[in-house]
């Protein structure tokens, strides 16, 4: 029966009332599909089930961290679908990843709602730009550029300006920030003066090179993802037919993550609504944290404005943080301003209650990661996996103290950012050893004592590097080791959820998995920013390099800008389940003046501070100290380059004191010697070359060439440990000897 709206009766609440609701994130991997559209709602909980049965009109879900605003979206679209009020492919659901759009495709597939468009806008753009490109302009669509960094490069040197690596990025990213924000290149410098936005280079020279890069561009007859925004919101302007058969084909919008939507990301919704009021937005003003994109908040603050009929509904049962994490979030927004703070929605733990958060201070960089790498440690011998283990930091020029930290601890770790799944080559390859197992079934000699589907799968990727054991260390090897081992424990669940699963049944789940990108879970502690964290949880998160300049960022000048960067902690925190730890260190090396100071968005919360303003040290009461004393204060001036005295901000180039450009006065043929060694003394210990000493390392000694214990000591990479184990070896190699010698002298020492 159906109510006079023809939309179902809501079902009566007894899973969540007597306790048995679904937590909101972490579910099954392969959930049994739904029988009904009624079960479809099980498990949600008051909120979610409110937004899960708004299937009309405009609806605003304002979702805190944790709250479930996937489950409640997908459920809502599943719950319309298998109710028959939503025909699947008049369903378009947007969001801003490729990643956060294929577990949107996997959720729906798992509640019996395929055939449901969930993409990206660039995605969803793109598609309808190639549809409708011959019949609005003809011929074909121009070929898409994918990265706009050489072309801007060549566009700079037409303008004879020149750019460094860093300054070529930063105009890139002005270009495309100018374009979602829909700035013509002449409009540059006046747009820039009015928002007070803190250019990288002279907005007139930015106007020029833009103008410049838009020439090259219609010269070549290419297009970059900005234009494909563009050209579609012009096609639609332009071409009411056009428009009115994209209106015809999507009736129902859902967007996601809707606090981060640009000016031209909005005005193609528009575009796409036209006059209806068929959607659904939901968001969090507190995690807006792309505004150098081009994102605003202001869409989702003004929703009830635009659309003063819209059904609003707040999530704030937060079902990933324990109450020790939440209130920690929820006091870091406590001390926020400004008009997003204004809306903060005050989240509400569902969970056991677990550890407070740890807050550490250390002496310098490299103390802060070895300490982080034992606590890691700890974890994962305590029985955490690793795959549940984040390591976030501000900027990425962060990652590789951590990185040699993690490796010299032995712990697995993998770079956030890295290339997908399910396009790794490991992964092809194993896809296609299993597909020919698949189609040779009895008659494959591999599967002869082969039990069940796991062993099936066991047996075909041992083939391909795959053992019960991983291999020791960190690398490519263990990495390749670790995406075989997510499709073996990907078989076991699947043969869990689904008994009697044959080989074929597991090829055609990975062939829907890859075509959603909905990857597995690779095993090995998470190095990521904290803005490529964001929309991501684990089990314990290592919130590190929190001083001043750093969180917030140096160059977050204005109130908004500072408010950005408490809401990016915010993020963060938001990221841990159950274990959290926030440090900092006073140096940036051993030795270097301990001048630094926490973040201030910790005071007031870490324990034995005080908020700012407030009379009173924020001293260390209740603080753990990193180990080791504080080294005495020596007054250093920043890292310079040797060579043509810039200063150096990269990890790399500090390493080596001179910049990647500037020409290196290294000893190739000792640079040669010393990889040798490092490739013999890896082999050794059975761990990743880079374990022994990173290239880097290796091209600092080269181009110092050290004499003394002093000399090799004071080498970024090197450290006291790896000194006592490598150094006598090094400084043989250094003084001449051949590797053979070096390698020698190792054994008599052993």
């Amino acid at each position: 029966m159906r109510s006079p709206c023809g939309q179902l009766p809501r079902p009566s609440l007894p899973t969540w009332q007597h306790g048995r609701v679904t937590a909101a994130t972490h579910s099954s991997l392969f959930p049994q599909v739904p029988e009904s559209a009624d079960a479809v709602l099980d498990g949600l909980d008051p909120e979610q089930r409110e937004v899960a049965t708004a299937l009309h009109g405009p609806v605003c879900v304002l979702a805190g961290a944790g709250t479930g605003k996937t489950r409640a979206i997908t459920h809502r679209i599943a719950y319309g679908v298998r109710a028959g009020i939503l025909q699947p492919g008049s369903v378009l659901a947007v969001t801003f990843t490729n990643r956060a759009a294929g577990e949107m495709r996997g959720r729906l597939r798992q509640l019996g709602a395929g055939g449901v468009q969930a993409r990206t806008f660039h995605s969803a753009a793109l598609r309808q730009l190639q549809y409708f490109w011959p019949k609005a302009v003809g011929g074909d669509l121009p070929r898409l550029l994918e990265r706009k960094v050489q072309l801007v490069a060549e566009a700079a040197a037409r303008c004879r300006i020149r750019l460094d690596r860093n300054e070529l990025r930063d105009v890139s990213s002005e270009i495309e920030w100018s374009k979602v924000t829909q700035t013509v290149p002449a409009d540059y410098p006046a747009v820039v003066a009015k928002t007070q936005r803190d250019a990288p280079r002279d907005p007139a020279e930015i106007s020029q090179i833009y103008a410049t890069y838009e020439e090259l561009k219609r010269d070549r007859s290419v297009i970059d993802f900005e234009d494909v925004l563009l050209l579609t919101v012009a096609i639609l302007q332009d071409r009411h037919d056009i428009a009115d058969h994209v209106r015809r084909q999507y009736q129902h919008f859902v967007v996601d993550e809707y606090q981060d939507v640009s000016p031209l990301q909005q005005r193609l919704l528009d575009l796409w609504l036209g006059d209806r009021d068929t959607l659904c937005v939901v968001g969090d003003a507190s995690q807006t944290i792309y505004s150098f994109t081009g994102a605003t908040p202001d869409h989702l603050l003004n929703f009830r404005t635009r659309h003063p009929q819209a059904t609003v509904v707040k999530l704030v049962r937060d079902y990933r943080s324990t109450p020790q994490v939440v209130h920690l979030a929820n006091g870091l927004l406590g001390q926020a301003r400004g008009r997003a703070a204004e809306h903060r929605l005050e989240l509400v733990s569902q969970r056991e209650p677990g550890p407070d958060p740890a807050y550490t201070e250390y002496a310098d960089e490299p103390s802060e990661a070895e300490g982080t790498a034992r606590r890691i440690r700890d974890l994962i011998a305590a029985g955490v996996p690793a795959g549940e283990i984040a390591v976030l930091y501000r900027v990425n020029s962060q990652s590789e103290v951590y990185e040699q930290a993690l490796a010299d601890a032995g712990v697995p770790y993998q770079l956030r950012g890295a290339e997908r799944f399910f396009e790794r080559a490991e992964v092809r390859e194993a896809g296609v050893a299993l597909r020919g197992a698949a189609r040779a079934g009895g008659n494959d000699s591999l599967l002869d004592d082969a039990e069940g589907l796991p062993a099936e799968v066991r047996a075909v990727l041992s083939t391909k590097g795959w053992a019960s054991e991983p291999p020791a260390g960190s690398g490519a090897v263990r990495d390749r080791w670790e995406s075989l081992a997510a499709l073996v424990r990907l078989a076991e669940d699947f043969e869990r959820a689904r008994p009697g699963a044959t080989l074929s049944d597991l090829v055609a789940e990975l062939d829907e998995r890859a075509a959603a990108q909905h990857a597995p879970t690779v095993q090995g502690v998470t190095l990521a920013s904290l803005h490529s964290a964001k929309g991501l949880e684990w089990d314990a998160v290592f919130l590190v390099g929190l001083t001043e300049g750093m969180m917030p960022i140096t160059y977050a000048k204005t109130d908004e800008q500072i408010e950005e960067e408490r809401r990016l902690l915010y993020v963060g925190v938001t990221r841990a389940r159950l274990h959290l730890s926030l440090s900092w260190s006073l140096a940036r090396s051993p030795g270097g003046r301990a001048g630094r100071r926490p973040s201030r968005f910790l005071n007031g919360l870490r324990p034995g501070s005080v908020p700012i303003g407030t009379r009173g040290a924020a001293g260390g009461g209740g603080i753990e100290r990193g180990p080791g004393p504080v080294p005495k204060r020596v007054r250093r001036g920043p890292a310079r380059c040797r060579v043509c005295g810039r200063t150096l901000t990269d990890a790399g180039e500090m390493k080596l004191m001179r910049c990647e450009d500037c020409p290196s006065d290294m000893d190739e043929a000792l640079y040669e010697r010393l990889r040798d060694w490092r490739a013999v003394r890896a082999k050794e210990i059975g761990q990743p070359a880079y374990c022994v000493f990173t290239d880097k390392t290796l091209m600092a000694i080269a181009e110092a060439v050290p004499g003394s214990e002093g000399e090799l000591a004071v080498i970024s990479g090197v450290g006291a440990r790896k000194l006592g184990r490598f150094g006598t070896a090094v400084l043989a190699i250094c003084a001449g000897e051949t590797v053979e010698e070096a390698l020698g002298e190792t054994a008599d020492e052993m």
